[in-house]
């Protein structure tokens, strides 16, 4: 008779949140591969509490990986209040990546027409005089997607 033994790490999940812009993107990760995939246009602060609650029901979650910045401020504060609360009551571990990580690099809306740039390590602020589409994407293998050591939100907001 053939069957395979799974291990403890193949049972659990690992979730990504995408908050810092619309639409609201979380993906749910089984050995570091996407498995599901939740969206929403709806508010943060309306729709992310409830997707969470029925994705830690429905999966056993490990870690949950979440766009620390920058971005909008009210969006990623929202999910870093949610997430360490998360980390707290339930002892799942929670982390941050930068956005850079999962929309190619491409600059990022700040307020206006100002967008965070990345140029090398630094992050700043430039003026781009029509919009600049920005999509951000769930990867299909977050293994290679760099962690960052600190897990706050990264709040870069631009002189206005």
């Amino acid at each position: 008779m053939n069957y395979k033994v799974e291990s403890l790490q193949d049972l659990s999940h690992k979730l990504l949140v995408i908050s810092m812009s619309s639409p609201l993107l979380l993906g749910v990760y089984r050995n570091d591969v996407l498995v599901k995939t939740f969206s929403s246009e709806k508010k943060t602060s309306d729709i992310l509490l409830p997707l969470l609650k029925d994705i830690l029901s429905e999966y056993d979650i490990s870690e949950i990986i979440y766009t620390r910045g920058p971005g909008s401020y009210m969006a990623i504060k929202l999910t870093y209040i949610m997430l360490k609360t998360i980390e707290i009551l339930k002892g799942i571990k929670c982390v941050g990546c930068s956005g850079f990580a999962l929309n190619g690099g491409e600059p990022i809306k700040a307020i206006g027409n100002l967008y965070f740039i990345k140029e090398k390590e630094t992050i700043m602020t430039k003026k781009f005089e029509q919009p600049v589409n920005v999509v951000f994407t769930l990867p299909q293998s977050i293994h290679d997607l760099e962690i960052d050591e600190e897990s706050t939100p990264e709040y870069s907001l631009p002189a206005v």
